[in-house]
């Protein structure tokens, strides 16, 4: 027994841990004797328990690094030439920075370090408004991947001023996916976040996402129409916001444009927008807008398409709180 000890091998690593642990725990029903721990041992689980807590310390030094990389951008700035040089020869360099980064911050506490380390106010200072649109992009990614679910960093982000930068980019950056990745990152500063729902009203965020639903590119047209689907889904006390700038009228003309995947968002926001708030109904009523053959027309368009039933539902659940009852109003007048 004492010599098959001595020959016992024990894991380099934690996933050698984790794997003696399962085959600890799929052995014989008896439990084993217990024995005195040899000092072979004791280092080994020492060492072992170390490189548990090496990880995260691991990780923010790779952060530090990542951030000596994109800090070169703003050192030793000389003559112009001299700088376009630089740009060439470090971009690729710092794109993949970036990429490293928004990785690592998927870790709700490497979001934390990030932040204090002083990593997003270099991100929004030099990135988000960069020249070379593959660093604006992945500069808003990063934005966003700190920002989801963590309160704390989505109120600094705001406090430095990142909603209006980003909801500039969304509406007018030539590139589009910086259009994209900067309308992921507002949504991750404004759902479920007061501070930053107000921050958005105050700089005309529900425009931004009219003009992106108008937009030319797919994936802009879609993440626009389900923000606000979203938001007003959330909170119905800004549906009075919306009605006066006129978005009802602005959304069933965007319904008469080819039909899109992304109707279904437009005429969800619809649904929301005539439930329990007359003005909403008004405005949908409007003959002008022709809107009850609409609806018709678009469900007879969708009726047996199984990946569609969510668009139909929107469709008859909107025809119904707009025009059942009108109609039996009508017939009642008629009569």
């Amino acid at each position: 027994m004492a010599e098959d000890r001595q020959d016992r091998r024990y894991p380099p690593n934690l996933q050698g841990v984790l794997q003696l642990a399962v085959e600890a725990g799929s052995a014989a029903e008896e439990p084993a004797p217990l024995e005195p721990m040899s000092e072979e041992r004791k280092t080994w689980l020492r060492d072992a328990l170390a490189e548990v807590g090496k990880g995260q310390m691991d990780e923010v030094e790779q952060m530090k690094r990542c951030l000596a990389v994109l800090r070169q951008e703003g050192a030793n700035k000389g003559e112009q030439e001299a700088e376009e040089e630089r740009d060439e020869d470090y971009e690729d360099e710092r794109e993949s920075a970036l990429e490293i980064l928004s990785e690592l911050c998927e870790n709700l506490d490497n979001a934390r370090d990030l932040m204090t380390l002083g990593g997003l106010e270099l991100c929004l200072s030099q990135y988000l408004c960069h020249p070379q649109s593959g660093l604006r992009w992945r500069a808003a990614e990063l934005i966003a991947s700190c920002a989801q679910n963590m309160p704390q960093v989505q109120v600094y982000l705001l406090s430095i001023g990142a909603l209006p930068k980003l909801l500039q980019l969304t509406d007018s950056d030539s590139n589009t996916t910086v259009r994209v990745k900067a309308l992921y990152a507002v949504s991750c500063l404004v759902r479920e976040q007061e501070a930053g729902l107000q921050a958005f009203l105050s700089h005309d965020g529900f425009s931004v996402l009219m003009r992106g639903m108008q937009s030319g590119n797919e994936k802009v047209r879609t993440k626009s129409a389900f923000l606000l689907l979203n938001l007003l889904t959330s909170h119905a006390e800004q549906k009075d916001t919306v009605l006066s700038m006129g978005m009802v009228q602005q959304l069933v003309a965007v319904l008469r444009t080819p039909h899109s995947p992304f109707h279904e968002h437009v005429l969800g926001a619809l649904c929301c927008l005539v439930e329990e708030c007359p003005q909403g109904l008004k405005d949908c009523r409007n003959p002008a807008l022709n809107l009850e053959e609409l609806l018709r027309q678009r469900s007879r368009e969708l009726r047996g398409k199984e990946e569609s039933q969510e668009e139909l539902d929107f469709c008859e659940r909107l025809r119904v709180a707009c025009f059942r009852g009108q109609q039996s109003d009508e017939n009642g007048m008629d009569r």
